[in-house]
């Protein structure tokens, strides 16, 4: 008689549906799924906190496009998976958690960490269910898997309860199940293609808005085609940045708020008209303005804004119909019309706006200093992941991709602690592949403290993440060393500091050395140069650069407030 635990069976069916990455933290009940996981050649990666370990399960999903596993113990194990499934489901990155729980005798008697976790993940996820039994594993873990990735991808969650891991059955009485193939891809209708080439065609200021959907859908390839055949300026969502170059000459990012204000016709690929594009209403955008709009799901179709012509579909597939149907058309918007002349105006005078910030030699610097010499240094191929406020804002506009999913970032939740996460993710895969890319983690100094006890997951794998904290010493700005004495001289500190502000200069390049890799405290912009020069050159050890800037940098005027109704 061929006999299989439990764990056995879990770690086999997530091999059999590809699922090669295990991020997670063991204890009771789930340490024999990890080492059943590592048997069955699956990478697992001990994290120290379950919140940081499903980021990392879920950049694996977006990056790869199959999901990775978030292995937790029950009831506060779980809960702080939670947040990652949450930001997972929002940003559409398929994830599986799998989570212990307690044994099904001991169901509803006080168990130890008694929760009921299926319940509780159905807000947070796709799919959500416990095997009924030994037998039925496989099947549930290729539904889980398959659930996260076909249709919009999000989160699903697997319960294993604590007397089922060790627990054996015959081989021969268990149901497998094969690897599921890939989501199926469908097409938009012809006639609705033909509406879309119409109204884009009588577009006057037309423009492309890349979304996210458009690098996890592959679109790169049929996107370029469908730009340059048409001649369309396009503009990126933070994470649709990369799918076409920054650098490519239709970017019109340096003019983002007067391309959306003025567009006439946007043709949105793989993106929402939520938060992030300002709901498409005004008076952010025309109030006239024509949305063709492209997307998966059904549901998101007339969200905000109902679209002159809704295209549902695979991104990529949609991509493709309507550059054949221009092709076959032969129009091309010129390239001498005023909208362009507009565009590329604003974009210089932007330019030149910020490049007399990044050109201030004074001390402390400020963000725009620190960015334009990290520009100058990054290579191009290179896998940035930020997180901030300003760090996060003023780098995407500084910080050129021009590689698909290349960025990663906090994305439609705008969730703050995914920075390490998702880096030690893109680091493990970029060791797998091979192909040279550095994974570049930019963090603002308070996004750093929501999980920076992971650089020590970083140095225990060898993963040569560069992490850059641009330090301010506070959420969105703080003090300078001086006054935070001079107010502690003024009463207990939890009464008279302002509560944006952090520890001035706090030493997170000495969180970094205690555990082995290099740390490096920077103030000048030869320090800057020299400290992330060595860093890029350093393969074999994380390294953390902590660049001290002027508590009271800020963002350049910005014509239109971006979540700042703040009376700070």
């Amino acid at each position: 008689m061929d006999e299989v635990t439990g764990a056995q069976l879990i770690a086999e069916a997530l091999k059999t549906q590809r699922v090669e990455y295990m991020f997670g933290i063991v204890g009771v009940p789930v340490i024999e799924v990890a080492m059943a996981a590592q048997a069955a050649g699956i990478k697992y990666i001990g994290m120290r906190n379950e919140q940081a370990a499903c980021y990392a399960a879920s950049a694996t999903g977006y990056l790869t496009g199959r999901p990775g596993a978030c292995l937790v113990v029950s009831g506060p194990g779980l809960i702080h998976a939670l947040g990652g499934m949450a930001n997972a489901n929002v940003n559409c990155w398929p994830v599986v958690v799998i989570g212990g729980s307690s044994d099904r005798n001991q169901e509803t008697a006080g168990a130890f960490q008694e929760f009921p976790q299926v319940e509780a993940c159905r807000l947070y996820s796709k799919f959500s269910a416990r095997p009924s039994s030994l037998e039925a594993i496989p099947a549930v873990i290729e539904k889980a898997v398959r659930t996260s990735i076909y249709g919009r991808p999000g989160a699903c969650y697997v319960d294993i309860a604590g007397d089922m891991v060790n627990a054996k059955v015959d081989r021969s009485n268990v149901r497998f199940v094969s690897c599921c193939p890939p989501p199926p891809v469908s097409s938009a209708d012809h006639n609705a293609i033909k509406e879309a080439i119409a109204v884009l065609k009588a577009a006057k200021r037309p423009l492309v808005i890349v979304g996210k959907g458009a690098a996890y859908g592959r679109a790169e390839t049929a996107l370029r085609d469908l730009v340059e055949l048409c001649g369309l300026p396009f503009l990126p969502t933070p994470m649709g940045k990369g799918v076409l170059p920054d650098d490519h000459p239709n970017c019109v990012a340096a003019a983002r708020s007067r391309a959306l204000l003025q567009a006439d016709v946007v043709l949105l690929l793989g993106a929402r008209l939520n938060w992030i594009l300002h709901f498409g209403l005004p008076p952010r955008f025309d109030p006239d303005v024509k949305v063709i709009q492209v997307d998966l799901c059904a549901e998101e179709m007339g969200n905000n804004v109902r679209p002159a012509a809704a295209l549902l579909g695979d991104v990529n597939a949609i991509i493709t119909q309507l550059r054949d149907c221009v092709y076959q058309d032969g129009w091309k918007y010129p390239s001498d019309t005023e909208w362009w002349s507009t565009l590329k105006e604003k974009a210089a005078a932007n330019a030149k706006i910020t490049k007399a910030l990044a050109l201030k030699s004074t001390l402390p610097m400020n963000y725009y200093t620190v960015f334009h010499h990290v520009s100058q240094l990054l290579p191009h191929d290179c896998i940035i992941v930020s997180e901030g406020a300003n760090t996060m804002d003023i780098g995407r506009t500084m910080l050129n991709n021009y590689f698909p999913r290349h960025r990663l970032d906090a994305g439609t939740f705008g969730t703050m602690g995914v920075g390490l996460g998702f880096a030690i993710a893109a680091a493990a895969l970029e060791r797998s592949e091979n192909k040279g890319r550095r994974v570049v983690c930019v963090e603002g100094d308070s996004a750093f403290g929501f999980s920076g006890m992971e650089v020590e997951t970083m140095c225990r794998y060898n993963l040569p993440v560069v992490i850059i904290v641009v330090n301010n010493n506070g959420i969105y700005s703080g003090v300078d060393p001086e006054t935070w004495k001079e107010m502690a001289k003024m009463g207990d500190l939890a009464t008279v500091a302002p509560p944006v502000t952090l520890l001035p200069e706090a030493r997170y390049d000495e969180i970094m050395t205690a555990f082995g890799g290099r740390g490096f405290l920077v103030r000048t912009e030869e320090e800057l140069r020299d400290a992330l020069q060595l860093s890029l050159s350093d393969w074999e050890r994380p390294s953390l650069l902590n660049v001290l800037i002027d508590p009271s940098s800020d963002r350049k005027q910005q014509e239109f407030p971006w979540l700042t109704r703040s009376n700070l």
